[in-house]
C-alpha cells in the first residue's frame, strides 16, 4: 500500500482536534470526524447494508474511542432513493444489519450518527420508473442535466415538481427513518440538505422554479428544509440531529458562489436554526462543506472557490459545526481551523476510506495510505475493508 507522496505530515496530538467536545447527547474526544462516504456496497434489490463487510468497515474506522461517525448517505423510503446498491432505513431486515454495524461502533466507545438522503433529481429516473416512483424535484422540468433530461424523457419519467402533500410525505419519511435509526441504536441523524440533493434543489433559486410558499423568497425557499428540520426535533429531540449544508457547491449542478444572494440564503437558514436554538431547540450541530471543495468528484484542490468564506455562518451559529474540505492533506489549515475557536470540528472523506486509523495517525503525525479512486464505489471487500493501518503499511513498505 503506498503512502501519499510529497505529504509532510504533522501530529495534531496538542492542537484543539483532540480536546474533548460535547455533541448532542455525546462528549466526542476527538474532533476528527468521519465524513458521511457513499460506498456502494449495499444489497440490492433491497438496499440492505452490506451484511458482509459494512459492520467491519465502520469498525476498523471506529477504534479510537470518542469518535463521531457520520454514516453514508442513506434512504429514509423508496421514494427517497433510485440508486440500487446505496442502503436503506425503512425495513427490519436494513435496521437489522444496521443495529449490527452501531453496536460495532459503540462497542469501540465511539459514536454514530445516520445521514438522511434523498435523491431528488440527482436518482436515475429510469430506476426510479422500474420501480413505479416519481422522478422529483422542487420545479417540473428544471433539469439537472441533459443526460438526466434525456433518460427521464425516454423512460417516461418526466421530472416532476412536488405538490404540497407529496413534501409532506417526504417529512414524514425523515421522520420514520428517524426514529429508526434511533431505535436501532445510533446517537442521532444528519439531515443531508448539501450537495445537490432534494433539500439544496429546493434552497437554491437555479433549481427552485416555484411560486408558491415553497419557492420566490428565501424564506420560501428554506421552508422544506426547516420543515424537516422542525419534525425531525418533535420527534426524536434536538440534541440528535445535525444538518449538512453547502453553501459554496456546485455538484448537481447547484449555484455555489455565482448566486449573489447565495451567502443570504444560508445566513437565513442558519439564523433560524440559531433562533430555534435561543428558544431551547438547538441542534446538535451545522456541517459545513467548505468552499475548498465545490464538487465531491474533483481531485483536492480542483474547483476551489476562493472568493467566498463560510466564515459567515460562526458569526450567526453559536453552537458546535463541523467544516469538511481536504483538511487530511493540508494538516496547517486543519491546525488554522480548529483553532480558530473552541466549538469547530474537522470531518475527513477520502483518506478516512483509505486509512482506518486516521485519528490515530493525525495524531500523531504519521504518513497516510493513498486512495484508490476506482475501488470507491466497486463491490465487494477490495478498497473497502483491506486498507491497512500503519503498522501494516509500514511493514508492507519494507518488503
Amino acid at each position: 500500500m503506498p503512502f501519499v507522496a510529497d505529504f509532510n505530515p504533522i501530529a495534531l496530538k496538542d492542537s484543539n482536534l483532540f480536546k474533548p467536545l460535547t455533541i448532542g447527547d455525546t462528549v466526542v474526544q476527538n474532533r476528527a470526524v468521519m465524513a458521511p462516504l457513499t460506498r456502494m456496497r449495499a444489497h440490492t434489490p433491497k438496499n440492505v447494508p452490506n451484511a458482509q463487510y459494512a459492520a467491519e468497515y465502520y469498525d476498523q474506522r471506529s477504534k479510537a474511542p470518542g469518535t463521531m461517525i457520520i454514516t453514508e448517505a442513506s434512504f429514509p423510503s423508496p421514494q427517497s432513493g433510485g440508486y440500487d446498491t446505496a442502503p436503506g432505513l425503512w425495513s427490519s431486515e436494513q435496521m437489522q444489519q444496521w443495529e449490527t454495524i452501531f453496536k460495532r461502533i459503540h462497542a469501540n466507545k465511539s459514536f454514530v450518527w445516520v445521514q438522511l438522503w434523498v435523491l431528488g433529481r440527482q436518482a436515475y429516473p429510469d430506476t426510479l420508473k422500474r420501480d413505479g416512483l416519481r422522478y422529483d424535484s422542487a420545479s417540473d422540468g428544471v433539469y439537472m442535466d441533459e443526460e438526466s433530461k434525456t433518460k427521464a424523457e425516454q423512460c417516461g419519467n418526466p421530472l416532476h415538481g412536488l405538490t404540497k402533500p407529496e413534501i409532506q410525505q417526504y417529512i414524514q419519511d425523515y421522520v420514520k427513518s428517524a426514529q429508526n435509526s434511533i431505535a436501532a441504536g445510533a446517537d442521532g441523524v444528519e439531515i443531508h440538505s448539501a450537495n445537490g440533493y432534494l433539500l439544496n434543489q429546493f434552497l437554491d433559486p437555479i433549481s427552485n422554479k416555484r411560486t408558491d410558499e415553497y419557492g420566490g423568497s428565501i424564506e420560501n425557499r428554506a421552508r422544506f428544509t426547516l420543515e424537516v428540520v422542525d419534525a425531525l426535533v418533535d420527534a426524536v429531540g434536538a440534541s440528535k440531529v445535525g444538518i449538512r449544508l453547502s453553501p459554496f457547491g456546485t455538484f448537481g449542478n447547484m449555484s455555489g458562489g455565482s448566486e449573489p444572494g447565495i451567502v443570504a440564503q444560508y445566513a437565513y437558514v442558519i439564523g433560524e436554526l440559531q433562533r430555534r436554538a435561543n428558544e431551547g431547540k438547538g441542534l446538535a450541530y451545522i456541517h459545513l462543506v467548505e468552499p475548498r471543495v465545490t464538487n465531491p468528484f474533483y481531485k483536492e484542490g480542483q474547483g476551489w472557490y476562493k472568493e467566498g468564506s463560510n466564515e459567515f455562518a460562526f458569526s450567526i451559529w453559536k453552537g458546535p459545526v463541523i467544516r469538511a474540505g481536504n483538511y487530511a492533506l493540508d494538516p496547517r489549515a486543519a491546525l488554522e481551523d480548529v483553532g480558530a475557536n473552541d466549538r469547530t470540528l474537522l470531518a475527513y472523506g477520502r483518506l478516512f476510506i483509505s486509512n482506518p486509523d486516521l485519528v490515530t495517525r493525525l495524531e500523531k503525525g504519521l504518513p497516510l495510505n493513498a486512495y484508490d479512486r476506482n475501488t470507491f464505489y466497486a463491490p465487494g471487500p477490495e478498497g473497502y475493508v483491506d486498507y491497512p493501518v500503519y503498522e501494516e503499511a509500514k511493514a508492507a513498505a519494507k518488503a
